[in-house]
Formats: structure tokens, sequence, C-alpha cells
């Protein structure tokens, strides 16, 4: 995969970035929209040898997809993702057919932090070992001390392929509009 990316130009939040990657969007100005077709990009569930499209997992249905910093982070770990279990039968009462969380980790910490948290059979653990979904939807943020390039913390419903809901964290970070009991009423 070849990336150019160019980021800080102009107003210091513009980006672009070219790709040559699955992904239908080619050249991205800024973060991803409600009303946006979601980027069909391979995450991976549990090893590196199983992919899963976000374009095939979206296709159809409502999916919502949940977004942390990093895998076994304090919020992450105590809030956010043990939030989407709790709740997961609310959500799929709802219509949704499958709750996805989403971390710019490999896909073997994920598998581990699910299994830890005991998302299995209520959230899929999918890694984006490469940010490459994460920076299609504009929603990546330099985090060093997290290892380098995160996801900002959102939440998103996806409906046939495209964003109906974008709740992202004002600051990125924080725990507030993207928790599950903030997201649930608005299904």
């Amino acid at each position: 995969m070849s990336v150019l990316s160019l980021s800080k130009v102009l107003t210091g939040a513009s980006r672009l970035v070219i790709t040559n990657s699955k992904a239908p969007i080619i050249s991205r100005l800024m973060s991803a929209k409600v009303g946006d077709v979601l980027p069909a990009v391979d995450l991976f569930e549990d090893t590196p040898a199983k992919s899963v499209n976000t374009g095939t997992l979206c296709a159809s249905g409502k999916v919502l997809i949940f977004a942390v910093p990093g895998a076994f982070t304090p919020g992450c770990s105590l809030t956010h993702l043990p939030g989407y279990i709790k709740e997961s039968d609310a959500i799929k009462a709802k219509g949704v057919k499958e709750i996805v969380c989403v971390g710019v980790n490999d896909p073997f910490v994920m598998a581990a932090w699910g299994k830890a948290q005991g998302a299995d059979n209520k959230v899929r653990m999918l890694a984006d070992p490469s940010a490459e979904f994460t920076k299609a939807l504009g929603l990546d943020q330099d985090l060093a001390v997290l290892g380098g390039v995160r996801s900002k913390r959102y939440s998103m419903l996806v409906q046939d392929g495209k964003i109906t809901q974008l709740n992202v964290e004002p600051d990125g970070k924080g725990l507030s509009c993207s928790l599950a009991e903030n997201t649930l009423p608005s299904l």
C-alpha cells in the first residue's frame, strides 16, 4: 500500500490522503460525516489471517461501530467497551445486527482484550493495525504516548453501507457522546 499523507496544510487540520488501498475514498479533506458511504477497508479479527471487510460487513442492515484510542487503556477498559457489552442486548433489540469495536492495535491484542472483557458473542473486536480504516474516515489522531497514530473515540451507526449517525468525542479521547448509554436512545 502506498500512502502519501500531507497533514497540517492550511488550517492545521486539513489532510490529503492518496492511497491505492481497497477503500473507495481516494481523497478526503475532512472527517467522515452523516450521509457518507462507509469506506470498504479490511480489518482483522483474532489473527492477521482473518480479514473482515467493512464494506461487506455493513452492506445491509444496521451495524454499530465504536472506536477506542487503545486496547487495555483505562477509559476504554473501565467504561467504553464495558458499556457496549452491558447494553448489547438492548442495542440489538433496536435492530442492530452487529456491534463492532475498532482499535488501532494488532488483532491478537484486540482479541485478548475482548476475551478479558467478556465481549464474546456481544461485541466483535476488530483490529485496524495500520490505521487504514481510521485514516479513511479522517478520525485519526497522533497519540505518541499510546504508541503513535490512534483513532479518535467515536460511535457510528451504519445502515445499508451509509453512515446515519456519528458521535465523535470533542477532544477525540473523552467519554461522553460515544458511550453506549448515550448512543442507545438515538438508535
